[in-house]
């Protein structure tokens, strides 16, 4: 089982989303038959059996082991992940594209570029999965509390001119086998269970 797991599949996005299956996913961080879900969630077994069929056609869950009970066989089934993230792929015609509006100071672009970022992370594991090898990534990840909303301006300030010295030092276009590496950073309000429908205009 992996910690987290890409969607990219439309149907498989779709099966994720249905309340049910979803609740059946989570069930299974820990592997479980037909039979002793259906006596967690309240549903019949055969209609269990049936979301979880569908969850296994899309590769959300995976068959653990069979056991024999009398004459049935029960199958237990386990999440391929802990937990999922849909990428972008799987809204191919309407996902954002952060070239059409490049404006850094926009929160909306800021999530276009979020989601490119997800897309993009989620296709290198995808391909490293299959070829069984590591994405090589960093991230960091922090939180700054500012006095006021100038200390603010002159930290992104600071924090463009720093990276795009790194970047000029760094790149060389030239460089025989080199590989492009895409850098992104981000600084939005943080948000808790008190303050996550409000917005900060300051």
């Amino acid at each position: 089982m992996f910690d987290i797991a890409v969607i990219e599949d439309p149907a498989a996005a779709e099966a994720s989303l249905d309340p049910m299956r979803a609740r059946l996913l989570a069930a299974l961080a820990e592997p479980a038959s037909a039979t002793m879900l259906a006596a967690r969630v309240g549903l019949p077994r055969q209609k269990v059996n049936y979301h979880l069929r569908a969850l296994e056609q899309h590769g959300l869950i995976e068959l653990v082991e069979e056991r024999r009970k009398g004459n049935v066989t029960e199958r237990v089934m386990q999440a391929t992940a802990a937990s999922y993230v849909i990428s972008p792929t799987a809204l191919a015609a309407v996902r954002p594209n952060p070239s059409d509006a490049p404006d850094r100071l926009s929160a909306r672009w800021l999530l276009a570029v979020a989601a490119r970022l997800v897309q993009d992370v989620g296709a290198l594991i995808t391909g490293a999965d299959r070829a069984k090898k590591r994405v090589a990534t960093f991230a960091v990840d922090a939180t700054v509390r500012f006095a006021s909303a100038r200390d603010r301006a002159a930290f992104a300030e600071e924090l463009a001119a720093t990276v795009s010295a790194l970047v000029s030092r760094y790149h060389d276009e030239n460089a025989p086998g080199g590989r492009e590496h895409r850098v992104v950073l981000a600084l939005h309000p943080s948000v808790t269970p008190t303050t996550g429908n409000e917005s900060e205009e300051s």
